[in-house]
């Protein structure tokens, strides 16, 4: 109960690295002013986003600064 193995051309797999098409892809649509206008707007907003979101959060990474209030009771000072 063997198998027979029976030779399979793999030339056609060989040859389909090497085939280029001829047929050439259609040209891409150009983009329309209100699109253009569009992404540029969405591109500004996340630029603002980023550097609003830095100038706000960078005072609270800021180092501590003494508190102007102490909390020293009387018998301290005495």
């Amino acid at each position: 109960m063997f198998r027979r193995r029976e030779a399979v051309p793999f030339a056609f797999v060989a040859e389909a690295d090497r085939f280029r098409s001829n047929v050439a892809p259609p040209p891409r649509e150009r983009a329309t002013v209100s699109q253009l206008a569009a992404r540029s707007l969405v591109g500004l907003t996340v630029i603002a986003g980023l550097a609003g979101s830095l100038l706000l959060g960078l005072p609270a990474l800021a180092p501590a600064q003494a508190p102007s209030h102490s909390q020293q009771t009387e018998a301290a000072h005495r």
